[in-house]
């Protein structure tokens, strides 16, 4: 089993964290690790984003890794900041090759055939699918996992509490991505956490 596939199984729920505040970012992460979601995506869309992978790095238990990683400057940032695992919106050869040289998990993101193919040509087999809802939901992800049946994927971008276990019984699907599970009080967020965690079963 490969390291990405391994975190993809680790939680059937990877939160999707935007970081504005770094002295939030610890908390946070307790918050969901105590709830169960143990793999942690901060997203590059904000200034404190570094800073908020170094604070949650202290978290026992919490498996961190950069999320929106679009060049391969903010790559070598996240991996200076003690990243675990890389997950880009898209996928190019520019930014995949140095991370499949590094061997940091990599999860980048797919929405057509050509990127499929594209990724493995670059020896890659699991995939983000993004934005799931958008490029045409579980229809479209069930019409391109077919013919790669060696690929497993990520769905994420409007994936709701609702929504997340109809994606999760897709077969090829070992995990979706998700922000509802962020939103509210530290006690309210580790509930979801906790309810995400066990959509599973």
């Amino acid at each position: 089993m490969s390291g990405i596939e391994t975190i993809m199984q680790t939680s059937a729920v990877i939160p999707v964290l935007v970081i504005d505040d770094a002295g939030m970012a610890r908390p946070l992460a307790e918050a969901l690790v105590a709830g169960g979601l143990r793999v942690l995506e901060v997203t590059m869309r904000t200034p404190a984003a570094l800073d908020a992978i170094r604070e949650m790095k202290q978290v026992p238990g919490a498996i961190v890794g950069a999320g929106t990683v679009v060049s391969t400057e903010q790559f070598e940032q996240v991996m200076d900041a003690g990243a675990e695992f890389i997950v880009s919106p898209g996928l190019t050869e520019r930014l995949a090759l140095p991370i499949v040289q590094s061997g940091v998990p990599f999860l980048p993101g797919i929405s057509t055939a050509g990127d499929i193919m594209r990724g493995l040509d670059l020896g890659l087999e699991h995939f983000k699918f993004f934005p799931a809802e958008t490029s045409g939901g579980i229809k479209a992800l069930k019409a391109l996992a077919a013919p790669f049946y060696q690929c497993k994927f990520c769905p994420t971008g409007g994936i709701s509490e609702a929504s997340a276990p109809e994606w999760l019984s897709v077969p090829p699907v070992l995990c979706v991505g998700g922000s509802w599970v962020t939103v509210g009080t530290m006690a309210e967020i580790e509930a979801k956490a906790r309810a995400a965690s066990a959509l599973r079963g």
